[in-house]
């Protein structure tokens, strides 16, 4: 078998066996413990930032802290969903853009230079708004396909959060899937738990074949759509086996890998 012929495989795999038990037991603990904070979803997600060290980012997003404030403010994903949602209404791209990314970079030092450096360049509105068209036309994959090296700078750990925030469908249980923010920590977890699958499955090479296809970054759009379909399968499944599971969303399940709810190496 060739290298994809066996990421293929080991796709399959994971498709077929979704969530082991252990794993959704660890993710009820989750819920129950530092999730509980998450009842209601994934929109009081709140990240801390330094308004001040973005003084040089133009354009601002309505809503956020003014920049004249030197102490931390917090922006949670309710908040910046609503900014970006409101910058495309308005046809206003840059600043949903902006948004996302600071709801992304947070505290991280470098972030306003490397925001300040992908605004400078050229196109960046029309890449952001033909994402949004082939979001709203041909769903997230797509939208993600479009956004894929169009901009020097904007990775797919960062374009995905703006994706995720810019999607507007409602989450529909089998249907299409939304939008998710795909970022290394996440990638890492299932990394670890394509390779112990794979083992398991007896798929050969097993462990190569999953840093191959869930490395850090640079994923393809195939990989995107591979990682749509499998997070919003294991969370209907989940839903579907009982309630009062409020990880049984894409976007929350995105959340609880994110924040270290499953070691699937355990």
């Amino acid at each position: 078998m060739g290298r994809q012929d066996l990421a293929d495989a080991l796709d399959a795999e994971m498709m077929r066996l979704l969530l082991p038990e252990a794993t959704v037991r660890a993710l009820d603990a989750w819920s129950a413990g530092p999730g509980a904070r998450y009842a209601s979803g994934s929109g009081d997600h709140a990240v801390a930032y330094v308004p001040a060290h973005w003084s040089g980012v133009e354009p601002w997003p309505d809503g956020f802290a003014a920049r004249t404030d030197g102490r931390i403010a917090t922006v949670d994903r309710a908040q910046a969903r609503a900014a970006v949602q409101r910058a495309a209404a308005r046809g206003e791209w840059e600043k949903a853009l902006v948004a996302s990314y600071v709801w992304g970079q947070g505290r991280t030092g470098y972030g306003p230079h490397r925001l300040t450096e992908i605004l400078a360049r050229p196109g960046v509105a029309d890449a952001v708004a033909h994402a949004d068209r082939r979001l709203g036309e041909a769903g997230a994959v797509a939208a993600y396909q479009a956004l894929r090296g169009a901009v020097k700078g904007l990775g797919p750990a960062f374009f995905t959060k703006l994706l995720y925030f810019l999607d507007r469908r409602p989450h529909t249980p089998g249907g299409a899937p939304r939008a998710l923010i795909l970022d290394q920590r996440v990638a890492r977890v299932l990394r670890v738990h394509a390779a112990r699958v794979g083992r398991e499955s007896g798929v050969p090479d097993a462990a190569d074949v999953a840093a191959w296809i869930w490395s850090d970054t640079g994923w393809t759009s195939h990989r995107y759509d591979v990682y749509l379909r499998f997070m919003t399968a294991a969370a209907d499944r989940a839903a579907r086996a009982g309630t009062g599971r409020p990880w049984s969303r894409p976007d929350l399940l995105e959340l609880a890998l994110f924040e270290g709810a499953w070691d699937p190496a355990v």
